[in-house]
């Protein structure tokens, strides 16, 4: 019995060289939204404040304004959030996302798929050949 056949679509917009925006930075704008906080969000997704502050850093850079906003610590405690641009930019991308599902499932998915489903190999196991979908 064939394994599992499926579409998996990464979107990633690029600004030069650094991925501006792509599922993970979304997934790390909505975390710092929900808690207020980049560290809470890199908590949130299981990574480390420096990766998560890399990330926003990284986007911070990538646009012609912030996405994220940030306040020191202290008395008054500190704090991250999202700025209007950075709402737009997360709207904007979860649209661009649904959109390229809804295609993906489409007729030229089912069309790709088929033809997938008229030459079945055998999956590679952990290590084998199939591995390289990140590449692909």
């Amino acid at each position: 019995m064939p394994a599992e056949q499926h579409i998996k679509v990464k979107l990633q917009a690029y600004n030069g060289p650094e991925i501006a925006i792509g599922p993970g930075k979304a997934a790390l704008l909505e975390a710092i939204d929900r808690t207020g906080s980049i560290s809470a969000a890199g908590r949130e997704l299981g990574l480390s404040y420096r990766r998560a502050w890399l990330l926003a850093d990284v986007m911070n850079r990538s646009w012609v304004e912030p996405l994220i906003t940030t306040a020191k610590g202290g008395s008054h405690g500190g704090g991250a959030c999202l700025t209007s641009l950075g709402h737009e930019v997360l709207t904007l991308y979860r649209d661009l996302e649904r959109a390229v599902q809804r295609v993906s499932k489409g007729q030229s998915g089912v069309r790709l798929m088929a033809k997938l489903a008229e030459t079945v190999r055998p999956a590679a196991g952990p290590g084998g050949a199939g591995q390289q979908d990140e590449i692909g």
